[in-house]
């Protein structure tokens, strides 16, 4: 399934519009995880673990989006956009959404 930030796609021609679609993912970082990117703030980089729950929670968001595109009769998805926030109790848990217009394409 084509799935693009743009609204439209090059080359094809958008046929029918079927709707806004959305997919979410909430992800909990452990305790581990934590520990470990704390010492990664304290002598600096980057915090490959949180990097791949992040990487995670994206992916899982545009398939579930993706999914309910098909549901509602499109072949493709224009507009995306993502979104993150921090939630839960004292910000430990990770909720990533992704939204755009379910279509169908020639």
């Amino acid at each position: 399934m084509i799935t693009t930030t743009t609204d439209s796609i090059e080359g094809r021609k958008i046929v029918e519009y079927h709707g806004i679609c959305t997919g979410e993912a909430i992800l909990g970082a452990n305790v581990i995880r934590d520990m470990f990117a704390g010492v990664r703030d304290f002598v600096g980089g980057r915090s490959g673990s949180y990097e791949k729950v992040i990487r995670a929670g994206k992916d899982a968001a545009i398939e579930d989006m993706q999914a309910q595109a098909e549901e509602l009769g499109g072949n493709a998805v224009v507009g995306v956009d993502l979104d993150y926030e921090v939630v839960g109790e004292k910000g430990s848990m990770m909720m990533v959404v992704a939204s755009g217009t379910a279509v169908r394409i020639e």
